[in-house]
């Protein structure tokens, strides 16, 4: 029963680990939007692709007539911190409760 119990925690932690750096790479991506960052950079261009999908959908769910201000990065920073503190944290306990 170990065994499943630290295949769960294992899980977890890299499940908050993933979350965690694709946190910072929303927040690269947003500071990278208030400079005129050179668009054939390798790493805009990581930026871009790593975020542009996840926040394209949330667009499409938000009114264009919040005064030209995007707040999808926001809104998914927060999505993941619910993910963080549900997800994450359920995985957890449930590893914790079954050893």
């Amino acid at each position: 029963m170990f065994v499943v119990n630290n295949f769960m925690m294992a899980v977890a932690q890299l499940l908050d680990f993933v979350l965690t750096a694709y946190m910072w790479i929303i927040i690269g991506r947003a500071v990278i939007s208030w400079v005129n960052a050179d668009p054939y950079n390798p790493i805009v261009r990581f930026l871009y692709n790593a975020t542009e999908p996840a926040l394209s959908r949330i667009r499409g769910f938000l009114p264009m007539s919040m005064g030209g201000i995007d707040f999808s990065p926001m809104i998914l920073i927060l999505g993941i911190m619910f993910l963080q503190n549900f997800l994450v944290q359920t995985l957890k306990q449930l590893a914790m409760n079954m050893g």
